[in-house]
């Protein structure tokens, strides 16, 4: 087995990538895209050196501000190109055999794959997250082309930024994004997949349920299981002959709308390859102190005591939830008092989970108010996204699915809208939304990273009311995302959300799970203690570790007809037999069935033999079948007890038969002569 760690991501919205080769097959995990890079372009021309051409006077101009506070003029202006993985694209996307993908997220790069030539590789995908998937990469497409407006129709001069003497005068910040820190990821950015090229994707998804079985081969079953991350999110399992895998990507215990972890399905398996990251984002800054020390060595309980039901009931204490909760209630109240002031809220959070959530505490405290307060969701696949959510019970907590059964929508929003509290619009230019405008008013709409869709619009709008108020997630470079906006008169809310397993849990998690190996990011070593119990292999970015195999032998079922002709011979300290039948791999097991019989009887002829043969036995033998011969140059080897000689036949025809400790060597020029020694050769010696 091969890992190789291809990412290891930036958080929520850019997952980790690895590839990793078992049985033969290559198997990418999740295929994500850097929107984040996105930061280095202008949402609109809004400037002349857009049309500067890249002459000695320009490139002076621009070295010159190099060393200065970056301005809304420094970003590149031009249609955005997006950032794949760095190092995916050194692979040959034909060889791959397996892709799967734990999160939405971890999908929207899926299209730059599937559209190149010979790819044939199989795509694994939750039911939800397929379609929620889908529908993020249909409205990634549909701002892009949106964008694609103000720049107008690609011509020579559009690649200009991506020319090295483009490149060298960006200003360090925004080269660093372009070029990575050692100048190697400008083959990761790519023009933008189209419509189609989606739609092609998801035709060759396959979609599964949580904890069923899909068989790739013959060889790998393959299965999700919830992560509790987000709506349709999983963690995967890979059984196959020699190895079982789990693999955990960014999870949460207990979560607000999502099915929870399924941390026990993971158990069994000899191998756990832990990909969350989360922490290492959260935590980068902060000093390595007992907070992220292993909880459980650190204690003075004994290991008796932590017995797997005491685990897991710690482990899915709901006090990170509430924490979540009361996060949400403070950006409810910070969005309040803003509109109360007369400006309005716009939130560009892309977390379907925390929208959903968002849009419930919201509406309760506008209602309980006596503020008449719009809220506007505009995108262009809102709609549909949103009536997506209510008619998946199955992906949801317990408290969600509660509320089927008792009659209540699953989602808050159903209700809203019905009651226009909530209205719903495609784009910030229609008609409808411009009939029905009125603010003060809160908005949802994407894009997170400020460069894309109807946030841009509604930023310049509201950018220099100090009463409005901005809601950013925490974790990009928010003076970087808000540059061509400012100067900024308007309040900015940065809110940081579960995006993993946090530190505390990670070493009760793998108490619970019991792995014989565990891969481990490097990077997290410093910040936690993992029990030395555990075999751990510490992996990073662009590595690749080679594993032996877990089982020393492969399991077989034979058929019971078979199992019957059993024929035990002892082969030195082993006991052999032969069976004739046809071998299959299903459901990653060895099969042996009966196959067709020939009738022919050389079929039954032993086709192994050991050991060497005895000089005088098989000169009766030969003798028995006409063949005289006599024996030369006999030599005892006291050490290995083997005679060896040489037997000179002389009638019927002549042939030398070659005795040693290494061999036996039959020469002859008659093939009916080497037939018959052979045959007396097969009686002295054993075989099966």
């Amino acid at each position: 087995m091969k890992f190789t760690c291809l990412s290891k991501g930036g958080g929520f919205h850019f997952p980790p990538c690895h590839m990793l080769s078992v049985s033969g097959f290559r198997i990418l995990l999740d295929c994500p895209l850097d929107l984040s890079s996105l930061a280095i372009f202008s949402p609109v021309p809004i400037a002349l050196e857009a049309h500067e051409s890249l002459d000695t006077d320009s490139v002076v101009r621009k070295k010159q501000k190099i060393e200065k506070t970056l301005d809304a003029n420094d970003l590149v202006f031009a249609e955005p190109w997006y950032k794949t993985v760095k190092n995916l694209h050194l692979w040959d996307a034909s060889f791959i055999d397996v892709i799967l993908i734990s999160s939405p997220m971890g999908m929207l790069g899926l299209p730059f794959l599937t559209r190149t030539k010979d790819f044939s590789a199989k795509i694994y995908v939750t039911e939800a997250a397929a379609r929620i998937g889908q529908l993020m990469m249909e409205d990634l497409v549909s701002m892009h082309m949106e964008l694609r407006q103000f720049y107008g129709p690609e011509d020579s001069a559009f690649l200009q930024w991506m020319r090295w003497e483009g490149l060298e005068v960006l200003p360090s910040e925004l080269k660093k994004i372009a070029l990575g820190t050692d100048c190697e990821e400008l083959g990761a950015w790519m023009p933008l997949y189209s419509a189609v090229d989606v739609k092609d994707c998801m035709r060759k998804v396959q979609t599964l349920k949580y904890a069923e079985e899909a068989c790739y081969n013959g060889t790998l079953v393959i299965k999700a299981f919830s992560s509790g991350l987000e709506i349709g999110t999983c963690n995967w399992t890979i059984n196959g002959p020699k190895r079982n895998i789990a693999y955990i990507s960014s999870s949460i215990f207990v979560s607000t709308h999502a099915m929870d972890f399924n941390f026990l399905g993971l158990q069994g398996n000899d191998l756990i390859i832990f990909s969350d990251f989360s922490t290492l984002h959260t935590t980068e800054n902060m000093e390595n102190d007992n907070t992220y020390c292993d909880p459980v060595t650190s204690s003075n309980a004994s290991d008796d005591l932590y017995n797997l039901e005491e685990i897991a009931a710690s482990l899915l204490k709901d006090d990170e939830s509430m924490e979540e909760m009361e996060k949400l209630a403070f950006i409810c109240t910070c969005a309040f008092d803003s509109v109360r002031a007369g400006g309005s809220v716009l939130v560009p959070i892309d977390r379907l989970g925390i929208v959903l959530c968002l849009l419930e505490q919201m509406s309760l405290l506008l209602e309980s108010s006596s503020l008449k307060v719009p809220i506007y969701i505009i995108s262009s696949v809102a709609e549909e996204l949103l009536a997506f959510t209510n008619i998946i019970p199955e992906w949801l907590c317990k408290q969600r699915q509660e509320k089927l059964f008792s009659g209540e929508p699953l989602f808050a929003h159903v209700k809203l809208i019905k009651e226009r509290k909530i209205h719903v619009f495609p784009a910030v230019h229609s008609v409808e939304l411009l009939t029905n405008w009125q603010e003060p008013c809160v908005v949802f709409c994407p894009h997170w990273s400020l460069r894309l869709g109807p946030v841009i619009h509604l930023l310049r709008y509201w950018c220099s009311d100090p009463n409005s108020l901005l809601i950013l997630e925490s974790g990009d470079d928010a003076n970087l995302a808000l540059l061509p906006f400012k100067p900024m008169a308007m309040k900015v809310l940065q809110c940081s959300f579960l995006s993993g397993i946090s530190l505390q849990k990670v070493q009760p998690l793998l108490k619970a799970l019991q792995p014989k190996l565990l891969l481990f990011p490097k990077d997290l070593r410093c910040k936690i203690q993992i029990s030395e119990a555990n075999t751990i292999i510490h992996y990073s970015e662009n590595e690749t570790l080679c594993m032996p195999s877990s089982k020393e032998s492969t399991e077989i079922d034979i058929a019971t007809d078979l199992a019957s002709q059993f024929h035990w011979k002892t082969l030195k300290q082993e006991t052999v037999t032969r069976l004739d039948g046809e071998l299959f791999m299903d459901q990653g097991k060895h099969r042996l069935l009966s196959g067709f019989q020939q009738a022919d009887s050389k079929q039954h002829r032993p086709l192994l033999h050991w050991g060497s043969p005895d000089l005088k036995r098989l000169l009766t033998e030969l003798s028995k079948m006409g063949i005289t011969g006599t024996l030369k140059k006999v030599m005892d080897s006291a050490e290995s007890k083997i005679a060896a000689g040489i037997i000179d036949i002389d009638d019927p025809e002549k042939a030398l038969i070659d005795v040693r400790e290494t061999g036996t060597v039959i020469i002859t020029a008659d093939e009916n002569l080497a037939s018959h020694i052979f045959k007396a050769i097969d009686i002295v010696l054993d075989g099966i």
